[in-house]
């Protein structure tokens, strides 16, 4: 599969399920009210939570399948995947009685609503361990999809099932009963149904023998990789859900609301970022697999000098016109001006944090799992402070101010230890030609939006499309001074290929 059409297949799945995802949160609020709303923003940082009883399962099984993809043997990957799937689904119950029991306790000692009753709330994060416990087993089976490098079956289902999840919602909101219950009872359904289709999808590319069963010895092989990525995935949890932990508890759920209305703009940005990590992750583990250095360090740096270019644009964009685009996006002026300070902080924040995937993928490639558990376990140590001062001190905004100091200090760092060890003599290169130019830029195009554009008595669509302009200008002057990224994609584009898999 080449690579284009993977990054292609994963941005088409990351833009749409953007998309969806803006364009009903304004019918949510609209049928549920902003306190509902909230507990949906509860909903999404449980989920996330809960990733760390993955115990690194699912990048493991991306990597082995990769492996095996690029040694030939496909089919030897099966056997691990059966093994783990048992895990996961037994996980799946677990995690469901878990939440169910912690119902009453969330309910009456963490979440702070004004309107909803409850009893309301209890329901409510009972269907949220059943909808999590549906979902569960997907990681997995992507995985699996993603490390054989069939993104394109990937992203068809997540499409697919994205737009019944989000669309399907609606109509039940709408003509059936417009109740949170009514809504968390319908994501279990399509969350079921999609753990079914992508697990035949993995299996069928995988082609499941009848000699496959559950072997004990594939995950005492594999249990040490996984333990290390179990170790990341939790210490990296942490960090980026100590914000959204603490304001839960802390805020009011009208205020709360505020900020996970902030964070779902944001993630807008991860549609360019995610694709291109589970592009090039398992690309970087083949050829780690055939030791061509030559070629991982040309495709590591392309790759983030490509996100670079792109990322850097669009969120300072973002960040000048946030006010602008929540006013058009929810109609509502007054909850604009309070989300729109939230999100110019966590977008250069997120911009950031993006650009540190590519050397993230590199460690794991070269299965040094100890690596990035260091350099999370440091910013753990910066971050727990920052976030409990600043939360305390101005709320909301205080999460989002914690966010863009964290990953300021998590680039640089992860720059310093990552090439220290891997790739010697690219570090400077990275940091100050790959990642520095598009950053700054970004930076004076974004200073020529918010000082120039946005003060004037113009109509928003004007200033928009004048600070698009300037985001457009510098992605033109950053392809300008990298010849390689230009005719990297002039190969993919103008030619209809890339390098291959």
């Amino acid at each position: 599969m080449s690579l284009s059409r993977n990054l292609f297949a994963g941005l088409a799945n990351s833009i749409w399920s953007a998309l969806i995802a803006l364009a009903v949160v304004p019918l949510y609020i609209k049928y549920l009210g902003i306190e509902s709303y909230g507990l949906i923003g509860f909903f999404v940082t449980t989920q996330a939570l809960l990733q760390f009883l993955d115990m690194g399962l699912a990048p493991t099984i991306n990597r082995e399948v990769a492996r095996c993809s690029a040694s030939g043997s496909l089919k030897e990957a099966g056997s691990l995947l059966h093994t783990l799937a048992l895990v996961y689904w037994c996980m799946a119950v677990v995690i469901a009685l878990l939440i169910a029991g912690l119902a009453h306790l969330i309910a009456g000692h963490w979440l702070q609503p004004k309107h909803l009753s409850r009893q309301t709330v209890e329901h409510a994060v009972m269907l949220m361990g059943l909808v999590v416990a549906c979902r569960w087993p997907v990681g997995l089976y992507q995985g699996a999809l993603i490390g054989a490098q069939r993104l394109t079956v990937s992203s068809g289902i997540s499409i697919l099932m994205t737009t019944i999840g989000s669309l399907g919602a609606i109509a039940v909101l709408a003509f059936v009963s417009p109740t949170i219950q009514a809504f968390f009872v319908w994501q279990a359904c399509v969350g079921l149904a999609y753990a079914l289709s992508i697990r035949w999808a993995a299996w069928r590319i995988i082609e499941r023998t009848e000699t496959i069963k559950f072997d004990i010895d594939r995950l005492k092989r594999v249990w040490r990789f996984s333990a290390g990525m179990g170790g990341i995935g939790l210490a990296a949890l942490v960090f980026t859900q100590l914000d959204k932990v603490i304001l839960s508890k802390m805020l009011e759920l009208e205020e709360f609301a505020h900020y996970m209305l902030a964070t779902v703009v944001v993630s807008a940005l991860y549609v360019l970022i995610t694709p291109i990590f589970n592009v090039v992750y398992p690309r970087f583990s083949a050829l780690v697999v055939k030791e061509d250095v030559e070629q991982l360090t040309k495709l590591y740096r392309l790759g983030t000098r490509l996100l670079a270019t792109v990322l850097f644009p669009i969120a300072m964009l973002l960040a000048v016109f946030a006010g602008d685009f929540v006013r058009i996006w929810t109609g509502n002026p007054a909850l604009a001006a309070d989300v729109a300070p939230i999100i110019s902080l966590l977008a250069i924040g997120s911009a950031l944090h993006g650009v540190t995937y590519l050397p993230y993928a590199l460690q794991l490639a070269y299965g040094m799992t100890r690596l990035p558990l260091t350099i999370i376990t440091i910013l753990m140590a910066i971050f727990v402070p920052l976030v409990v001062y600043f939360a305390l001190t101005y709320g909301a905004l205080g999460g989002a101010i914690a966010w863009l100091i964290l990953h300021v200090v998590y680039v640089c760092l992860t720059s310093w230890l990552t090439h220290r060890q891997l790739l010697k003599g690219v570090g400077g290169k990275w940091l100050f030609q790959d990642i520095g130019v598009p950053l700054i830029l970004s930076l004076l195009a974004g200073l020529i939006g918010h000082y120039v554009i946005q003060p004037s008595a113009i109509p928003t669509y004007v200033k928009v499309a004048g600070t698009g302009l300037l985001a457009a200008a510098a992605i033109a002057l950053s392809l300008s001074a990298s010849r390689p990224l230009r005719d990297a994609l002039r190969s993919a584009f103008g030619r209809n290929h890339g390098v291959t898999a």
